[in-house]
């Protein structure tokens, strides 16, 4: 199937509420980003608003803390940030409507093996969209690290911006979500449906490492390695070679990954 042309840049601005269920790494610098494009902020996870005080300190008088059903409802867009084994505990009722940004990634090795997966019968949020019947799921920011993702967020008049793809069944859901990546400091590819998110996915030609600078050599252990990825700057990765990327990337199953690995 063939990937749809087109990037986004420069879409009016976005006034609304990001509801965020997952407050990791991932969903915590969504929130920054999205305070300083000027957006509420509802932010929730597992554990209880209680546990998000400092984080929402942080975010200033835009950002609140709740439960998970709250935010969910709160939110016109959700980014859902969280396991992918734990899309189970997603509360569906309240996200029934909405348009629920996925940014989750398989890994069987932390989140179970999952058949229809690791046969290559479904994408993981075509799993996550069969979950969330009633709502409009889109596939974003799952293809790049959190550090990168505060590090490259660029203005729209920016000539060093970066590009995200996403991917989703309805081209309104997709399309808000593609302005929302504008104010946040991002151009986008729209990769198309969900069928064809797996383009995204780990173990791509986009996933996480383009947008990395060269790893430089001499670095001895895990320490090192880790002391570099949390202090090196992002590689600008502009939208015509996300669209070059995704449209020539092969797909490997989780099983064959492991492998080459191994």
């Amino acid at each position: 199937m063939s990937v749809p042309e087109g990037h986004m840049r420069g879409s009016s601005a976005v006034t609304t509420t990001l509801g965020l269920i997952g407050a990791g790494r991932i969903g915590s610098a969504l929130a920054r980003l999205a305070i300083a494009a000027g957006l509420e902020v509802v932010v929730s996870n597992s554990r209880g608003p209680e546990t998000l005080g400092e984080l929402v300190a942080s975010l200033g008088e835009r950002a609140r803390a709740a439960d998970v059903c709250d935010a969910a409802q709160a939110g016109h867009l959700v980014a859902v940030t969280v396991p992918l084994g734990s899309c189970t505990a997603l509360p569906v009722p309240e996200l029934a409507g909405k348009i629920v940004i996925d940014t989750m990634n398989y890994y069987p090795e932390r989140d179970g093996n999952i058949a229809q997966l690791d046969q290559q019968e479904l994408t993981s949020s075509e799993l996550v969209q069969r979950r969330l019947s009633g709502s409009r799921v889109v596939k974003a920011f799952n293809n790049i690290d959190f550090r990168r993702l505060e590090l490259l967020a660029r203005p729209g008049i920016s000539a060093e911006r970066s590009a995200l793809p996403v991917a989703g069944d309805e081209d309104k859901a997709r399309t808000e979500v593609r302005e929302l990546l504008d104010v946040l400091g991002y151009d986008s590819v729209d990769v198309g449906n969900l069928a064809e998110s797996w383009r995204f996915e780990p173990n791509t030609s986009v996933y996480v490492q383009p947008y990395l600078p060269d790893r430089p050599a001499g670095l001895s252990g895990v320490d090192d390695t880790m002391r570099w990825f949390l202090e090196c700057p992002g590689a600008v990765l502009a939208a015509d070679e996300v669209e070059r990327l995704v449209r020539t990337t092969s797909r490997m199953s989780p099983a064959t990954a492991r492998e080459r690995l191994d």
